[in-house]
């Protein structure tokens, strides 16, 4: 039967690398977004705000996709917002698609605030899980916009007969310009700011994550388990861990990235030095980079997201995170993190985001 895949949230980290990943392999593919173009061959563009019931039922009426993929949320001022914005983009999408009944299988895309908690409560002292983190830890007696998502998933999954995955990656590293949640990147867009103006790459984060074991999601391999999962039958209905399949230790990576930009590396010093107070004056700086290097991108803050970063690097624990039950299914991808973040590099020089 012919796939016809819809990406709900196509511009983004997970969803662009999802559409190339769709598209190699010969699925149909429509790509959801305000502004879905991503530059994939072969994606068709359906633009739409998906808190405009009306207007996203006009956008998808002639689409009637087999394959949902939902790799999109809405970051607001409290979880309590966060829970009805991103809860009612899931439950709009899938409610314009109730009535076609073509629907085979929705996979939804969260992360380890699953585990670690909301943006409020995030990884707090006497809420610590243990790790690695593995999917049968039960939901934290907190309010989470993602436990908000997958219970529309849910909810639409017994309506209307369709299977269903939740992936939980952690730290997606991938190339997207305007991403809320852009580790890479930032790292990357920091020390070039090092690099031209004499600084040190500075630790922002903990002891805990500079000296205790870690792992990332490359992008790639995020859309390699999507499509295994919404193609296998076995797989069907259950929550996916989905990081690289190696680990590392912050204080050796953060120096193999420094060597890549020939800067100098400053580890932890004893205190939690943000990244965000680090680069709050760094939006002229960068406005000059990009003029001087003919950069595409002047605007600092659509590229960094050092509150982000600073909030992933800042946990005062180490975070691993168990993919046994898939590896159990037979998904068996591997991806070096120190290529992930080298394959970036590149990439974001290629098409002039970098120096």
């Amino acid at each position: 039967m012919e796939k016809k895949a819809l990406i709900v949230g196509v511009s983004g980290i997970t969803g662009s690398n999802l559409a190339q990943e769709l598209v190699d392999l010969g699925w149909n593919v429509y790509g959801l977004a305000r502004n879905p173009s991503i530059g994939v061959e072969s994606v068709v563009p359906v633009a739409a705000n998906l808190l405009d019931e009306q207007g996203l039922g006009q956008a998808l009426e002639g689409i009637s996709p087999t394959h949902v993929f939902i790799t999109t949320w809405m970051r607001n001022e409290t979880e309590a917002e966060n829970i009805r914005v991103n809860g009612t983009m899931v439950r709009n999408v899938l409610n314009a698609l109730s009535g076609k009944q073509s629907v085979q299988h929705v996979a939804l895309v969260t992360g380890l605030k699953h585990y670690l908690g909301p943006f409020e409560a995030y990884a707090q002292a006497g809420n610590l899980p243990e790790t690695p983190l593995r999917e049968e830890q039960p939901r934290l007696a907190f309010d989470n916009f993602y436990y908000a998502q997958e219970d529309e998933v849910f909810a639409a999954a017994a309506r209307d007969g369709f299977t269903w995955s939740v992936h939980r990656p952690h730290t997606v590293i991938g190339k997207a310009i305007g991403n809320l949640m852009n580790l890479g990147t930032t790292l990357a867009v920091y020390a070039t700011l090092c690099k031209e103006t004499g600084r040190p790459f500075v630790w922002p984060g903990s002891e805990a994550q500079w000296t205790g074991l870690s792992d990332v999601t490359d992008a790639r391999i995020l859309a390699q388990q999507l499509v295994w999962a919404a193609t296998t039958p076995e797989a069907s209905n259950q929550a996916y861990n989905i990081v690289n399949g190696d680990i590392f230790r912050w204080s050796w990576l953060w120096k193999q990235i420094a060597d890549h930009f020939t800067i100098e590396a400053e580890g932890f010093n004893g205190s939690v030095r943000p990244l965000e107070a680090e680069m709050a004056a760094d939006r002229a700086t960068w406005e000059a980079i990009a003029q001087r290097y003919g950069l595409r991108e002047s605007n600092l803050d659509r590229l960094a997201s050092p509150w982000h970063t600073d909030l992933d690097l800042g946990r005062p624990m180490e975070v691993m995170t168990d993919m046994t039950r898939s590896r159990t299914l037979g998904f068996n991808a591997y991806q070096s993190t120190r290529a992930s973040f080298f394959d970036l590099f590149e990439a974001l020089r290629k098409d002039r985001i970098i120096p």
